[in-house]
C-alpha cells in the first residue's frame, strides 16, 4: 500500500500549528487525518496514543485503524489509519496525511532526537503537520523554512489561585507531583481529607490507567494524584491543578521546572471553553514568582534554542563505523548531539566485549545488535544490569538457531506470572512484562511470536487488574464520595457538608478489576443508558467485562433484533438505538449489563468500534479505494449503493448510469456490482449474516428497536422471500436487501434474476416457450407458491398466459389493437 518517509522529504503542504494547551489542536489534528484516505499520527506517550486510538476508532471502527507502541501493535489486515508513539512511528509506509504532536519535545534530553529526526525528515504525502508549542517558532522557521506557521490561541482562562492546603482544595482537582513516593504520600492524605482519589502515572499500563481515569470521569471520585503525564495530552475534565513540587529529577539531576514546563501540566486545567485554575500545595511546595505566575497566565515563554539531534543515517559496515555515525556532530547550530542515550550506552558496553565483537562480524549481525541494544529498560535498572540481559538476547539471536530460546523465554515470563504484593511488587513485573512483550513484538526473534504477544499481554491486562485492585483498595472507599450527580456537579462551597460515603448506601465490595471499582459504584441517577431493558441480563463478572473491552472482533455478534450480544453465550451487551446517520447508528449499553458511568462508557466504546467494523465488512467491496481515474458518476453510483446498505433502484441512479464510463463499468464488475433490470445491487451483501445485520441497521434508522415497539418479521435466514405483514416499512426490508413485491419481500438477486427471464420469454416465439417449466423455474427462484405466482408477478408487472408472457403496457397496447 503506502510507504513513508525515510529520506528526502516529499513534495506535501507543510503546517506547524503552535499555541498552548486546551487550543484543540490535536483534535483538529485527528478531524484532518480523517479527511484522507490514509494517515499516521505520532504521539508523546503510550497512553496518549490508546487515548487518540480509542477517539479514531470510535469514528470509523478498528478494522481501519492500526496502533503500533513499543509494547503494543494492533495492526488489521488493510489499516488505513496510523496511531503510534513517536518513536514506533512505521517511517516504511506513505501516508497521505502525517501529523506529531508536541513537536517541543525535540528539545528533551533523551528523546528529543527522534523528535527532531521527525521534524526534518517525516512528511505525508499530501499533507504535514507538527503541533506544539509557541517556543518552537524560530527553530521551524530556520530549520523547516518550508513550513507555513499558524498559532492558536487558548480556548479558556488559565489563571493562579495561589496557596491550598489539602483540605480547601476544590472537587475536579488534579494534585501533581514527580516521585512515586510522593504521588503515594498525596494519595493517602486525599483520600484521608476527600475520601478517595484516581492516580495517573506514566508507568501505568493503559488497562489500569483507563480504568482510573472512567472513575474521575464519571464523578465516582473527584480528585486525581498524578505524575506530569497529565501534561502531554490526556483529556480529562480538571478545573484546578495543584502542583505537590516544583522540582523533578530528569534522569540525570533534580532540578527546577521550567515555566514552559509548568505551563504543560496547569493547562490540563479547565477543557474547551471552560476556566481553570491553577495553584500550589501549602507546606508542601513554595509559591510560584511573580513572573511565572505572568508567564503561564499569558502563556508567554522563551523560545527554544536548540534541537537535540542524532544521526539517524547509520553505517552498519562494522562495530566502528555504527559507533562513528551515532557520535557524528551536527551541521546546524540549531542542533545539539545528544548527550546521553540509554541505547547508545549499551552499544558501547556491548562493543568491548570480545565475545559480542566475535559476533557481530558482519553488518546484517552489526545491524541485529543495534536493533537489541534499543530494546527499552522499561525496568529502570542500572545501565550493566539491563546490558546482561541484552548480551544474552543477542547472543541466542547470533547464535546457530538465530532466535530466542522458547524455555528461555518462557522461564523468564513464569517468574512474572503472579498477582501477589502490593502496589511496587506489581509494577516491577508489569515492567519486566513490557520488556517481553516489547522482545515478543519483534517477529523474526521468536519462533511463535504471536503466542509469546498473546501470553504478555494477558499477563499484563492480569497484572494490570491486580495494581488497580489495590490503588482502589488503598486509595478509595472511605471519606467523602464523588457527586452522586455525575462529573458536573459541584458542591456549593468548598466547606459544604460532606455527604455520606457510597459505601455506606452500597455496602462495602471487594474489588477484582480495573472494572470492579466501576461496578460496585453504581451511578445513583441513571444516565442516557440507563433505562432497564426486559432483554439485559444480571451483570457481567468484573473480568469479563475488562476481557470485553480489550477484545477482537470475534467476540461479539449482531442479531437482526439489532442486540450485539458476547459471542460465547449470546450474553446481550446493547441494542443498536437508532439515529439520524443510517451508517453510524446510536447504541445503548443495556442496563443490568453494568451500571456504572465509567464502565459503561468503556464498554460503550468498544462496541461503537465493533458496530463501525461490521458496517465497514458489509460494504466493504463499495468501500475499497477508488482508482485514480474514477469519474464522478461512479463515486456518486457507489454513495447511493452504501446508503442502501449494498442496493439501489435503478430509477433514482439513471443520471449516474448515464455517464459511466468503459472503466467505470469495468470498476464496478470488480467490485462485484451487477445492474440489473430494476436494482442495481453488491450481491456479497445479501449473505446471510450480512442480511440480518443490514436489516438491524435498517430497524434502528427507522426507530423500530425501542424496548415496547412492534418489529417487523426479520428476513428468515436463507430465505430466498417470505410472506410480509399488511402496512409495514417497506424501505426497512428494501435496506435488508429484500425488495416488497405484492404480498412477498423477496431478495433483491433472485427478483433481478426473474426479471431476466421473464424479459427473455418476452422474446421467445409462443411456439419455442415452456410455459409450465418456466413458471416452475420462476416459482423456485421466488420462493413463491404457485397459487400466489400470479399476484407476484402482476406486482412485478409481469403476466404468463396461454400465449406468453406479456407486461401490463403490452397488454394494454394488445387490447387497444383489438
Amino acid at each position: 500500500m503506502d510507504r513513508v518517509v525515510a529520506g528526502e522529504p516529499l513534495a506535501s503542504s507543510l503546517r506547524a500549528h503552535l499555541g498552548p494547551t486546551n487550543t484543540g489542536k490535536t483534535h483538529r489534528a485527528i478531524g484532518r487525518m480523517l479527511e484522507h484516505p490514509t494517515g499516521m499520527i505520532g504521539l508523546p506517550l503510550r497512553l496518549l496514543a490508546r487515548e487518540v486510538y480509542d477517539r479514531v476508532t470510535a469514528e470509523v471502527g478498528e478494522a481501519l485503524v492500526a496502533l503500533v507502541t513499543g509494547e503494543e501493535k494492533r495492526i488489521p489486515q488493510r489499516p488505513r489509519y496510523w496511531v503510534c508513539t513517536v518513536e514506533s512511528m512505521p517511517t516504511d509506509r506513505t501516508v497521505d496525511f502525517l501529523a506529531v504532536d508536541e513537536i517541543q519535545l525535540a528539545t528533551h534530553r533523551q528523546r528529543g532526537h527522534t523528535f527532531t529526526e521527525r521534524l526534518l525528515h517525516a512528511r505525508g504525502r499530501v499533507e504535514t503537520w507538527f503541533l506544539g508549542a509557541e517556543t518552537m517558532r524560530p527553530l521551524i522557521e530556520e530549520l523547516v523554512p518550508t513550513a507555513a506557521l499558524e498559532r492558536h490561541p487558548r480556548l479558556s482562562q488559565l489563571t493562579y489561585a495561589g496557596a491550598s492546603s489539602i483540605g480547601a482544595l476544590p472537587p475536579r482537582t488534579a494534585v501533581v507531583a514527580f516521585s512515586l513516593p510522593e504521588v503515594y504520600e498525596l494519595a493517602e492524605r486525599m483520600r484521608t481529607r476527600h475520601g478517595g482519589t484516581a492516580l495517573v502515572l506514566g508507568a501505568l499500563s493503559p488497562r489500569t490507567r483507563n480504568a482510573q481515569v472512567a472513575m474521575y470521569q464519571a464523578g465516582e471520585v473527584q480528585y486525581m494524584v498524578a505524575t506530569d503525564a497529565i501534561g502531554m495530552g490526556l483529556n480529562m475534565d480538571i478545573d484546578h491543578v495543584a502542583f505537590a513540587s516544583l522540582q523533578k529529577f530528569d534522569g540525570k539531576e533534580r532540578r527546577p521546572l521550567e515555566p514552559a514546563e509548568l505551563a504543560q501540566v496547569a493547562g490540563r486545567a479547565g477543557r474547551y471553553t471552560r476556566d481553570g485554575s491553577f495553584g500550589t500545595l501549602t507546606g508542601i511546595s513554595r509559591e510560584l514568582p511573580p513572573r511565572v505566575v505572568a508567564a503561564l497566565e499569558s502563556h508567554r515563554f522563551a523560545p527554544e534554542r536548540r534541537l537535540v539531534w542524532r544521526n539517524h543515517a547509520l553505517d552498519f559496515g562494522s562495530l566502528e563505523r555504527l559507533i562513528a555515525s551515532l557520535s557524528e556532530r551536527p551541521r546546524s547550530r540549531k542542533l545539539q548531539r545528544i548527550e546521553f542515550a540509554q541505547d547508545y550506552e549499551a552499544l558501547l558496553q556491548l562493543a568491548a566485549r570480545p565475545d559480542i565483537r566475535a559476533r557481530a562480524d558482519r553488518p546484517e549481525r552489526v545491524e541485529l545488535l543495534w536493533e537489541v541494544c534499543r530494546i527499552p529498560d522499561f525496568r529502570k535498572l542500572l545501565v550493566d544490569s539491563h546490558t546482561r540481559l541484552l548480551a544474552e538476547i543477542f547472543e541466542q539471536l547470533a547464535g546457530p538457531r538465530s532466535a530466542l530460546d522458547t524455555d528461555w523465554i518462557a522461564s523468564r515470563i513464569a517468574r512474572l506470572e503472579t498477582t501477589e504484593g502490593g502496589i511496587d511488587a506489581l509494577m516491577n513485573r508489569i515492567a519486566f512484562t513490557r520488556t517481553w512483550t516489547y522482545v515478543s513484538n519483534h517477529t523474526r526473534w521468536l519462533a511463535d511470536a504471536r503466542h509469546w504477544q498473546e501470553r504478555t499481554r494477558a499477563l499484563e491486562d492480569r497484572l494490570s487488574d491486580a495494581l488497580h485492585e489495590r490503588l482502589t483498595q488503598r486509595f478509595v472507599d472511605s471519606g467523602r464520595p464523588a457527586s452522586p450527580h455525575g462529573r458536573r456537579s459541584r458542591p456549593r462551597s468548598r466547606n459544604q457538608a460532606r455527604e455520606p460515603t457510597r459505601d455506606r448506601e452500597l455496602g462495602r465490595a471487594r474489588v477484582d478489576s480495573p472494572f470492579a471499582a466501576l461496578l460496585a459504584l453504581d451511578a445513583l441517577v441513571p444516565d442516557a443508558d440507563g433505562a432497564r431493558d426486559d432483554d439485559a441480563h444480571h451483570g457481567l463478572a468484573p473480568r469479563e467485562l475488562g476481557a470485553l473491552v480489550e477484545a477482537g472482533h470475534g467476540a461479539f455478534t449482531l442479531g437482526d433484533d439489532g442486540l450485539l450480544r458476547r459471542a460465547e453465550d449470546e450474553l446481550a451487551l446493547a441494542r443498536l438505538a437508532g439515529g439520524s446517520q443510517l451508517l453510524r447508528p446510536e447504541l445503548r449499553v443495556l442496563d443490568d449489563v453494568v451500571s456504572s458511568k465509567g464502565a459503561r462508557a468503556q464498554l460503550r466504546r468498544r462496541l461503537n468500534a465493533w458496530v463501525l467494523d461490521a458496517v465497514g465488512e458489509l460494504l466493504e467491496p463499495l468501500r475499497r479505494a477508488p482508482a485514480a481515474d474514477t469519474s464522478p458518476a461512479l463515486r456518486g453510483l457507489l454513495y447511493q449503493l452504501e446508503q442502501g446498505l449494498g442496493c439501489a433502484r435503478l430509477e433514482q441512479a439513471k443520471a449516474q448510469l448515464e455517464h459511466l464510463t468503459g472503466a467505470d463499468r469495468r470498476e464496478l464488475e470488480r467490485r462485484g456490482v451487477r445492474i440489473g433490470r430494476r436494482w442495481i445491487f453488491a450481491p456479497r451483501s445479501l449473505r446471510p449474516r450480512r442480511v440480518g445485520h443490514r436489516f438491524a441497521l435498517a430497524l434502528a434508522h427507522a426507530g423500530l428497536l425501542s424496548p415496547g415497539r412492534a418489529r417487523p418479521k426479520a428476513p428468515p435466514t436463507g430465505a430466498v422471500s417470505f410472506v410480509i405483514a399488511k402496512g409495514v416499512d417497506r424501505r426497512v426490508y428494501e435496506l435488508a436487501g429484500y425488495p416488497v413485491i405484492g404480498p412477498r419481500a423477496i431478495r433483491v438477486d433472485q427478483l433481478e434474476r426473474a426479471r431476466e427471464a421473464l424479459d427473455a420469454a418476452r422474446r421467445e416465439p409462443d411456439a419455442e416457450l415452456d410455459l409450465r417449466g418456466l413458471t416452475r423455474t420462476l416459482s423456485g427462484w421466488l420462493g413463491t407458491p404457485g397459487a400466489e405466482l400470479e399476484r407476484v408477478l402482476a406486482a412485478m408487472g409481469y403476466a404468463i398466459s396461454k400465449t406468453g408472457v406479456t407486461t401490463r403496457r403490452g397488454r394494454k397496447r394488445r387490447r387497444r389493437r383489438a
